[in-house]
């Protein structure tokens, strides 16, 4: 059988500009030195900008305090942070200790913080004050010594005497380890993927060349500080630009403080552009591309993307129809596409190069293939060193340098790379029929402005059925254009009315879907479905196996009818 073909990003001129850091240390220092009183970190809504030379200042003075705390070459610290400043600070001054910080989901239960805090051999946690409780509910059979409340940040211990900061940072080499990434966790077990200096620079020199981006900015800081997007992110248009970043502590601030920024970067997950598209379309944005030029100008003016350089989606399919919809009102979003052990990005759509429906072309130094049964391999400096003293499962996932993604991909004639779906959740119905539970779900969630997530469940079965989670603004939206605007979710979900206007929108989805994808039954869940719960992980990505799990019961209720279940749970 021949060798599948390779689709290669890198080029020499790339490979020389991946050297042009040692470690993010070093570019952290470049960009103290040359952003000197510039404004470097901010919390939205509260507190003074801090500069980049008292960043600077900061992430010395916290280098010392965790240095006499025992802090030293590989070990870890770990941070239960809400997204802010002194987040930032601290992860930095780890850094310049060759230690490794990572952070945990604010949600974790005690049981899940045990685990990993185990995992991680971790002997310091800095925690918000709220949490502690939490944290300390987690030590049993851990190695952590020191608890430490955010609270006394600016009362932390003095450096020990004859500390040598520039000596400690200039020591940190690309092979050194730079922080742990645990996976959030869809179909198993939460991993522990151990990130090199190495592997963020040269996703962060490729990124940075493919979008042409230029240094400075601004940004915002809004996903979970556990979640790789954040922290590359932060390394590199933070650190490596030099960027000024808001941090945003709560997400549903997220549109607001774009407002308020006007960033030069700005991405999110395809849920957040979803949001934004029913939000303007709930204003009467409906049509955009029927709009004069100065009344788009006016609508990005408000949003705060009038300066953005680049707009990014990634961690799952964004829909054509949302991207086209951004198109029209001259906001082009570059899709890309990647996971925790490839740093984050694999491919990545360029601004002067799009090709929508599709997650892009490599970036330079990255390398592709798609093995027999359509599995994407993939091969670079991007990819992590490997699962945190778990050595049989790095083995079982990097195969002779090749990672196994887990998706199942195509790849046109030019290159470009489109995600089909993950290998262990193609639905195999009953009859041998192979399906793509994402293609059908993006059907049910483009077909009409009601339908927010769709989970559909048809593996082993004769039929697909689906649960659906309605939109919570295009349902206040629907009850404020019914005279009823102070209805909640449940009340509004489970109107006759509101039932209705979803069965025609499920059988819209119908009609593009060939006869064995059709949805036969289907369910409106009485409450909406939120980040880092059962039913989603932080970035709002379905959990398949807990979600079959919890509404086992009413799935199997589903199948027990002979006609389409339609009611509210």
């Amino acid at each position: 059988m021949a060798e599948p073909a390779v689709i290669s990003g890198g080029t020499p001129a790339f490979q020389e500009r991946c050297g042009s850091y040692r470690s993010l240390c070093e570019a952290f220092q470049a960009s103290v030195a040359a952003r000197g009183d510039s404004p470097a970190l901010a919390a939205y809504g509260k507190g003074p900008t801090l500069s980049w030379r008292e960043a600077g200042q900061q992430v010395e003075r916290l280098a010392g305090s965790l240095a006499a705390l025992s802090i030293a070459e590989g070990d870890t610290v770990a941070f239960l942070l809400r997204n802010r400043p002194e987040l930032n600070l601290l992860d930095a001054a780890a850094l310049h200790l060759r230690a490794v910080p990572w952070s945990m989901y604010l949600t974790s239960s005690p049981e899940q913080m045990r685990v990993l805090l185990a995992g991680a051999e971790s002997r310091v946690v800095i925690s918000e004050t709220d949490l502690l409780p939490r944290v300390r509910e987690a030590l049993d059979g851990t190695a952590v010594e020191h608890v430490i409340d955010i609270a006394d940040f600016d009362q932390l211990p003095p450096a020990p005497a004859g500390f040598d900061f520039a000596a400690q940072w200039r020591g940190v080499g690309r092979e050194h380890p730079l922080t742990i990434i645990w996976t959030s966790g869809t179909t198993g077990a939460p991993k522990p993927v151990e990130l090199t200096h190495g592997s963020m620079l040269s996703t962060l020199d490729a990124i940075t060349a493919t979008a042409n981006l230029r240094p400075a900015g601004r940004l915002l800081s809004a996903l979970p500080p556990a979640h790789v997007g954040d922290r590359w992110s932060a390394y590199c248009w933070w650190i490596t630009l030099g960027a000024e970043m808001t941090c945003v502590s709560d997400i549903s601030e997220f549109i607001a403080a774009t407002a308020q920024v006007h960033p030069t970067i700005w991405g999110s997950v395809p849920r957040m552009w979803e949001k934004l598209r029913a939000a303007l379309e709930a204003q009467g944005v409906t049509a955009p591309g029927k709009l004069t030029e100065e009344a788009k100008s006016a609508i990005r003016s408000k949003l705060g993307l009038d300066a953005v350089q680049v707009l990014l989606v990634g961690a799952a399919p964004l829909a054509v129809e949302t991207q086209c919809y951004f198109d029209d009102l001259g906001l082009p979003i570059c899709e890309l596409w990647g996971m925790s052990e490839s740093t984050g990005i694999l491919t990545f759509n360029p601004p002067d190069a799009r090709r929508i429906g599709t997650v892009g072309i490599p970036l330079p130094g990255v390398e592709i293939k798609l093995a027999d049964d359509g599995e994407v391999l993939a091969r670079g400096p991007v990819l992590m060193r490997g699962y945190r003293n778990r050595p049989e499962l790095t083995a079982a996932t990097l195969i002779e340098g090749w990672l196994h993604t887990g998706d199942v991909g195509r790849i046109d004639e030019d290159g470009y790379l489109s995600i089909i779906d993950r290998k262990k959740e193609l639905i195999i119905n009953a009859a041998g029929k192979n399906m793509s539970p994402l293609a059908i779900e993006a059907a049910l969630t483009t077909a009409g402005p009601l339908i927010g997530q769709a989970c559909v469940i048809g593996d082993s079965r004769p039929y697909n059925v689906a649960l659906l989670v309605l939109d919570a603004d295009m349902l206040g939206a629907w009850g404020r254009n019914h005279a009823m605007p102070d209805a909640d979710y449940t009340s509004l979900a489970s109107n006759p009315d509101v039932q209705a206007a979803v069965a025609a929108e499920v059988e819209a989805a119908n009609s593009r879907l060939s006869r064995v994808e059709q949805i036969k039954a289907w369910r409106v869940m009485d409450a909406d479905w939120l980040p880092n719960s059962t039913e989603l992980t932080p970035t709002m990505k379905l959990k398949r196996r807990p979600i079959a799990e919890k509404y086992g019961g009413l799935i199997d209720e589903l199948y027990a009818r002979t006609t389409a279940a339609h009611q509210v749970s």
